[in-house]
């Protein structure tokens, strides 16, 4: 089954009572597996294990993955002075200047935003490795499954855009076939027939092209990552198409490739979105 590049995925662990890892993950199409991680200080030690728990289930994409920690209150009252000094100042400043006589009461001032906190105990992000390593496997495996789900529903587009696409080349056949003869019988001599032919004759641009659809319906049924031979058969669709249209003699021939060249552009554009 393939599976699309994007997809989104989370996960949120418990650290037996000391507080919880919370991870994102968040994927869009890539021609290679790029990771950007976004961890938090103090975690370098970390990030080579962080990688490779993703590279192991994600071959490609820009994948973005952000991992908080976050301690329970330990208890601790801090009082912010530095910031109750900004503010008291800042009060004195305006009192001046609007000429207030009456002051601020310690109640309202310690009661000011950011000065009384409850620290957060701290906690080593290297002993938090098996926990972390656990709310990565969640968080990639949900990422993994909105990939899966979105690549049924490309799934699903490709094979209806690729049976269209062979639909149209057995109606070119079929046209090709009537319009050849009477365009034939105009020509006076065996030697013009065959200069017609050697300059029209798309027969080899339509076998091609019939092969690399019946080679791209195959892939959107295989596993693993086949998005860059899915493009690479796009890319040969296109080429054997614009081919086709260089050679064809044919008004309502033209017409049709216009459409096959369509739906090719929107099979390589889809494809694109396939790890």
């Amino acid at each position: 089954m393939i599976r699309s590049m994007t997809g989104f995925g989370s996960s949120e662990v418990g650290i037996g009572g000391r507080g919880k890892i919370s991870v994102e993950l968040r994927s869009t199409n890539h021609k290679f597996l790029e990771v950007s991680l976004h961890l938090p200080d103090g975690s370098l030690s970390l990030e080579e294990k962080v990688k490779k728990a993703i590279e192991n289930k994600i071959k490609r994409g820009r994948v973005i993955c952000a991992v908080n920690i976050s301690g329970k209150k330990s208890g601790v009252v801090f009082i912010n002075k530095v910031l109750l000094k900004k503010y008291i100042n800042q009060a004195n400043k305006v009192k001046i200047e609007l000429k207030i006589q009456s002051g601020l009461s310690f109640d309202t001032l310690i009661n000011l935003p950011g000065v009384l906190t409850l620290e957060e105990e701290k906690i080593s992000t290297e002993s938090l490795w098996p926990r972390l390593r656990l709310a990565l496997v969640i968080a990639v495996n949900n990422l993994s499954k909105a990939r899966k789900k979105e690549g049924i529903a490309l799934q699903g587009y490709l094979k209806k855009q690729a049976d269209e696409l062979k639909k149209r080349l057995l109606d070119i056949r079929r046209i090709l076939k009537g319009s050849l003869k009477v365009r034939l019988k105009a020509f006076a001599t065996d030697e013009e027939r065959a200069s017609f032919l050697r300059a029209t004759d798309t027969t080899e641009e339509i076998d091609r092209l019939d092969f690399h659809v019946s080679n791209f319906r195959r892939k959107i049924t295989a596993s693993g990552a086949v998005g860059k031979e899915l493009d690479f058969i796009a890319q040969e669709l296109q080429r054997e198409a614009n081919t086709m249209a260089a050679k064809t003699f044919d008004v309502i021939v033209s017409a049709q490739v216009l459409k096959i060249k369509s739906l090719i552009e929107k099979l390589r554009e889809q494809a694109q979105n396939i790890e």
